[in-house]
């Protein structure tokens, strides 16, 4: 799924702010809390800071208060701004909260609405006339009562430059991840997954809701089988007639298991992990552009820059430059 997300950084101490309110559920805002937090210790790069747009005490759904939070004036400083979610999705969030949040993204910050949070990114008029997903529950509400936002409820996350939206619950940690993967790099994301005990990637396009999750029929094994045997040999030329030959289905078949396995096509599956495995080999090995090409499957140099800078919308020099050695 091509993204057109920011160039990454040199890692740097950089604020992120977590926006609380009356009513959050504990979880939604523990999936930021424990990603720019504890996970990233000892040596974490963010300083996180969770502030409120209700006066003390903030109650949460599970009846416990919150005491002693900051004001959104912590947003000020702030250079990622985290809304995990929101209360009701007929209640028009705060004014003071939708002016902070316009005046963060006019001086630069990068804004991520998780599951409704995205509701109140649209209400503050950051989403118009751009991408963006939420909790496929309300997502035909979404795309009704803001109608000039293409929403995409079948996905985990969506990227629009400094803005972020993700689809419910779970995928929040998701569309964390992909923020630590830009700013800190795979290896370092990767780390961090396996503390969270989480997948370490899961690509933006894929479905919030598959049908199909942890598959026990014999089609199901023989996919599980296919997939390894291709991350192993990416650098071949793979074909969906080749690949369907390989596995003992017809491309129609193939294709219609493999969808309602991951939730993906054949080939944005393929292309994921092509640009996967080519950011390791940029992060670790000390091989030339025309040699990352060849070895990740993209066929030319030209190829493999093109696809790169449309999935992690940087060159892979520029990804290099960034975490090599990281």
């Amino acid at each position: 799924m091509p993204s057109t997300s920011p160039a990454p950084v040199q890692t740097q101490r950089r604020r992120v702010a977590i926006v609380a309110f009356d009513g959050i559920s504990p979880f939604h805002l523990s999936v930021p809390c424990v990603v720019f937090g504890e996970g990233l210790a000892p040596d974490n790069p963010f300083d996180l800071v969770v502030c409120s747009v209700d006066p003390a005490p903030v109650r949460t759904s599970a009846g416990f208060a919150l005491t002693a939070l900051p004001s959104l004036r912590a947003l000020q400083k702030a250079d990622v701004v985290i809304v995990p979610s929101w209360r009701n999705v007929n209640e028009r969030p705060p004014e003071p909260l939708l002016r902070a949040l316009r005046a963060a993204h006019a001086r630069g910050a990068l804004i991520v609405g998780l599951c409704l949070g995205s509701h109140v990114l649209a209400e503050a008029g950051l989403l118009a006339g751009g991408r963006a997903t939420t909790h496929w529950e309300y997502a035909p509400l979404f795309a009704q009562r803001f109608a000039d936002i293409k929403v995409e409820p079948d996905v985990l996350y969506v990227q629009e430059g400094r803005i972020l939206t993700s689809a419910g619950t779970a995928a929040g940690l998701d569309a964390c991840l992909h923020l630590v993967r830009q700013q800190l790099g795979g290896e370092r994301a990767n780390q961090l997954a396996r503390r969270l005990v989480i997948p370490p990637h899961r690509e933006g396009g894929q479905a919030q809701f598959i049908q199909q999750p942890m598959p026990k029929a014999r089609t199901g094994t023989r996919l599980g089988r296919l997939m390894d045997a291709v991350r192993a040999r990416l650098h071949e030329q793979h074909s969906l007639d080749s690949l369907a030959q390989e596995a003992g289905l017809s491309r129609r078949t193939l294709t219609r298991q493999f969808k309602a396995l991951t939730g993906s096509s054949v080939q944005a599956w393929l292309q994921a992990e092509r640009v996967q495995f080519a950011q390791r080999l940029l992060e670790r090995e000390p091989l030339s552009i025309e040699q990352v090409a060849e070895r990740s499957g993209f066929g030319s140099a030209e190829a493999f820059r093109l696809q790169f800078r449309q999935s992690v919308g940087v060159s892979p020099s520029q990804w290099r430059k960034t975490f090599a050695g990281a």
